[in-house]
């Protein structure tokens, strides 16, 4: 008996790739002219020479190294020569085979005699094209059977079955557009901008870094992602993902071209996604899988309260059961560092400040319903508390200089977009050093309110229409931890403007905590042929402190809070991967000086 089922699987392997070995199996069925008649028994007997037991041991090629004129004792030699097979394995393989000869040329000879008609013609043969044809199936069957049985003992898939490549492709003409009567005063300062540089000199005389409200911009910009799925068997799964990106921005990974200096220069690659997961679910539409790293949003919602490029870093659990038929208990939950203090914080003195790490924990619970055969809906129930996420107010200092630091500084936001309400965290102490007051007011700004949010998600869809579908998604969301008269007493914007029209009213704060959207979508499912469309349309009203403006959608009203309006857009397959779409946005500011700014977007997508 052959001695592994390795051993087999290589021979088979080496069969159909040496080109002598086709030449041999060729020759285990001798040819016949067109016209030629041979009998059966001549035929079936094998035209190789059998080699006696005996005589292996001496002269065989396996065991002695010379060529043979029985092309399968060649093999074995190679595969002894090779070191697959040692000369005791050989050996034996030879024997098997030497036996496994004789007993065919037995059983050949029990056989009767030929059959012939009553006019003495012997039966005529199979054509040879025909036998090379069965010779072809059966050996393909049985490397197939290899294969599908592991007959070597090897790793059941090779790394390149268990990674799963994918990404993707955009390219965005994107167009922006102010109302004239926006206010360019100095009303809209960039406080992402002013947090991420050096701390602003508040009695200088050069306005902090400002919003654009008042220049029409186009910009063309790119998107590019790819990354892998890696299945790691047992329930285990890995992956990762990289993306460009203008900068480290959360909530976007486009790359505007021209932009970094210009003149061609290369573009940064960030790492977007990097995660192990562990599924511990039954399976059959359930599931229980634990999230490790970087990975995708785990929380069914809208682009309100979190952009649909942000990732989440950290640990969360998602689960999936069943209620009852075509009725799935849903949840998610988990814990996501926001901020982690850096390691010498403060740099530049040797007493170090104190830790402001900053967390987010999240859980939702939800309903996922297939009514009918036209109806389906998915409702959750939500909520997020960003632990230590305000600002606060930093011991008395005095800061001679912009690179003095407070204790509290940590405590701004890492990254922002806009219409959040801010304070100032310095406790700047009025000295004769900084002429009381009236210099030296190095400054930066934290969010002046924290944020607990309760937020209620939902979609309905119908599918009574042949091949179309149309949904209605709404989310509303509320920040439970708002204090308005605590941001009254020390609110830098969001403020509200003269009743006359006389300008801003410094006294009153305008901003608010209620977040609420509605949109519609109509169209095929999926666009996956030629012609496939969807349409959608939607109506939002996102307060200045209803969520955190650095996680929310970062395209609306160019990006952020404290904006309402409208959308209008629309998607067409022009390939089973490409896709071109328009997007119309319109958008008005809430609380403050007037804003109001209009987004033409029109994209090519193509995925693989």
């Amino acid at each position: 008996m052959i001695p592994n089922r390795h051993l087999l699987a290589t021979l088979l392997a080496l069969v159909a790739a040496n080109a002598q070995a086709q030449e041999t199996a060729d020759e285990l069925v001798t040819p016949l002219p067109p016209a030629t008649e041979m009998p059966l028994a001549e035929v079936l007997e094998p035209p190789i020479e059998t080699v006696p037991l005996e005589a292996a041991p001496a002269g065989d090629a396996a065991a002695t190294g010379s060529p043979s004129t029985n092309a399968t004792v060649n093999l074995i030699a190679a595969l002894v020569a090779k070191g697959i097979l040692t000369q005791a394995e050989a050996l034996a393989l030879i024997a098997q085979a030497e036996r496994d000869a004789i007993n065919a040329q037995a059983q050949l000879q029990a056989v009767a005699a030929p059959p012939v008609d009553p006019a003495g013609q012997r039966i005529a043969y199979i054509p040879e094209v025909v036998r090379r044809e069965m010779r072809d199936e059966i050996q393909q069957e049985l490397m197939a059977q290899a294969r599908a049985e592991n007959w070597g003992g090897a790793p059941e898939a090779d790394w390149t079955s268990r990674v799963i490549p994918f990404g993707d492709f955009r390219v965005r003409s994107e167009n922006l557009f102010f109302d004239s009567l926006n206010d360019n005063t100095g009303a809209f300062p960039d406080f992402n901008a002013i947090n991420r540089g050096a701390p602003f000199d508040t009695t200088g005389n050069v306005f902090s870094p400002q919003f654009n409200v008042d220049e029409d911009r186009h910009r063309t910009r790119v998107r590019a992602r790819a990354g892998a799925e890696i299945l790691l068997g047992q329930g285990f799964n890995g992956g990762f993902r990289v993306a460009t990106g203008d900068n480290n921005s959360p909530t976007s990974t486009n790359q505007t071209l021209g932009a970094q200096g210009g003149n061609f220069s290369k573009y940064a690659i960030w790492l977007d996604r990097a995660f192990l997961s562990y599924d511990a679910g039954p399976g059959d539409g359930e599931e229980l899988v634990f999230l490790l790293g970087r990975f995708d949003n785990p929380f069914f919602n809208t682009e309100v309260q979190w952009d649909d490029d942000l990732g989440f870093d950290g640990l969360a659990v998602r689960g999936r059961v069943c209620l009852r038929e075509n009725m799935h208990l849903f949840g998610a939950a988990g814990v996501f560092p926001v901020f982690n203090t850096d390691l010498n914080f403060a740099s530049n003195q040797p007493s170090k400040f104190e830790s402001e790490d900053k967390w987010l924990y999240g859980a939702q619970l939800g309903i996922d319903w297939k009514i009918d055969d036209d109806w389906s809906a998915k409702i959750g129930l939500s909520y997020y508390d960003f632990n230590n996420i305000e600002g606060r107010l930093s011991s008395p200092f005095v800061p001679l200089g912009a690179n003095d630091a407070g204790d509290t500084d940590a405590t701004r936001p890492g990254f922002a977009q806009r219409g959040n309400t801010y304070f100032p965290i310095r406790n700047i102490i009025p000295t004769a050093a900084n002429n009381f007051g009236t210099i030296n007011q190095f400054q930066y700004y934290g969010l002046a309110t924290p944020f607990r949010n309760v937020t209620l998600t939902g979609r309905v869809n119908y599918d009574g229409i042949e091949s179309y579908r149309l949904s209605a998604l709404a989310e509303i969301t509320k920040n439970v931890a708002f204090d308005r008269s605590a941001l009254a007493a020390n609110a830098v914007n969001n403020r509200g403007t003269d009743p006359d029209g006389a300008g801003p009213l410094l006294a009153g704060y305008d901003g608010g905590d209620m977040a609420w959207n509605v949109a519609f979508q109509f169209g095929r499912p999926k666009l996956e042929s030629f012609g496939d469309w969807m349409v959608s349309a939607g109506y939002r009203y996102v307060e200045s402190d209803s969520v955190v403006d650095g996680f929310t959608d970062s395209d609306f009203g160019g990006g952020g809070t404290n904006v309402r309006g409208f959308h209008l857009g629309g998607f067409l397959a022009l390939t089973p991967h490409v896709r071109a779409g328009i997007k119309w946005m319109s958008s008005d500011e809430i609380a403050g000086p007037p804003l109001k700014s209009d987004i033409l977007q029109l994209d090519l997508n193509a995925k693989f």
